[in-house]
């Protein structure tokens, strides 16, 4: 984490950048290489704090503040009316643990150390979960079609199924919280990620206080120069919002289960890549539906094809290859090599469609 805190060069270049018109392209390039410090300062800080809550509340935080950095982002973007951006997003945050995450710590951890053994029992109710999530997003998508262009709805259906996967996410933590405290921990990984640093209660939460404040400003300058960005790169929204933000939000996360994979701790590495993606689809998703509501830019929870099937797809192979309690470097090949698939299908998508 340290080579990642050197980021942190970015801050005042974004803010001197924003202070001076020193162009978009820079503001939305340094804005992007520090929120990547901050996400990482963040999920430190929530640790340090867990580490004094005892290993069950401190899972908790670590469930319900594990993606706060994308949060951060994808609320800026709603309060800009970026709605479809969002939507990107919340796919991508899922694809990207689901086959980058998950494929680059198969493949490196493969290399460095042969075939790897897991828990099954540990990683198959989230190998369960990551099915159900697909489904439990894809219902309103596929049914809002034919429910339109009564708006009343979709509304009312989006609203109530985002309820519904909040509940289900409340269940899986109660059941995690529930499991005897010599049997491991299951559903959507709340146990901490890696050992945190060894901070006071009150250092912690002034750094995790710094963070937000720092992510909600890099968010702010990321969000207000897209529009440029875009046009001057030839680039979609919707391709920033699928492929590029993601990657932004979860680098810190993604680097810590690449390492504790090349150590041959996969159950750890899995735990990470599969609970993030949980979190994302069972927590975030339906959250924002209701912050969104709140805010006056109301986001129905509905995606487009292309995003539906990408995530299902992933959904699938990512749960395969977790729930035979094994793992070699070429299976995360070849889930870099779906998303890789998927991302140039993206990049030639119109921008509108």
């Amino acid at each position: 984490m340290r080579g990642v805190r050197l980021l942190f060069i970015f801050v005042p270049i974004a803010i001197l950048a924003e202070i001076f018109h020193w162009g978009d392209l820079i503001i939305f390039g340094s804005a992007a290489l520090a929120i990547i410090p901050f996400a990482g300062l963040l999920g430190e800080a929530t640790e340090a704090l867990a580490e004094h809550t005892g290993p069950r509340i401190g899972g908790l935080l670590n469930a319900s503040l594990g993606n706060l950095a994308e949060l951060i982002i994808t609320i800026t973007a709603i309060s800009a009316g970026k709605i479809d951006l969002v939507k990107a997003s919340i796919i991508g945050s899922i694809l990207g643990n689901l086959l980058v995450v998950l494929g680059l710590s198969l493949l490196l951890g493969g290399l460095r150390n042969g075939i790897q053994r897991f828990s099954r029992d540990r990683v198959s109710v989230d190998a369960t979960l990551v099915i159900l999530a697909a489904i439990a997003i894809s219902v309103p998508s596929l049914f809002n079609e034919l429910i339109e262009p009564d708006f009343r709805r979709v509304e009312a259906l989006s609203l109530t199924t985002a309820a519904v996967v909040l509940g289900l996410y409340v269940l899986s933590i109660i059941y995690t919280l529930k499991q005897p405290a010599e049997e491991p921990l299951h559903a959507v990984a709340i146990e901490p990620s890696h050992s945190g640093p060894h901070w006071s209660t009150g250092r912690a939460l002034a750094v995790m206080g710094l963070s937000i404040a720092g992510l909600a400003l890099m968010s702010e300058f990321l969000v207000g120069s897209l529009d440029i960005v875009t046009e001057t790169l030839g680039l979609s929204e919707f391709f920033v919002g699928i492929i590029i933000v993601p990657l932004i939000g979860n680098v810190a996360e993604h680097l810590v289960a690449v390492q504790v994979a090349i150590k041959n701790q996969m159950d750890l590495s899995l735990s990470i890549a599969l609970g993030s993606s949980l979190q994302i689809a069972l927590f975030v998703a339906p959250l924002l539906v209701f912050i969104s509501l709140a805010m006056g830019n109301p986001m129905a929870l509905e995606f487009n094809h292309p995003e539906l099937i990408a995530m299902i797809a992933a959904s699938v192979i990512a749960a395969l290859v977790a729930i035979d309690g094994r793992s070699n470097w070429f299976e995360g090949a070849m889930l870099l090599g779906v998303f890789l698939i998927l991302a140039i299908g993206f990049f030639f998508l119109p921008a509108t469609f």
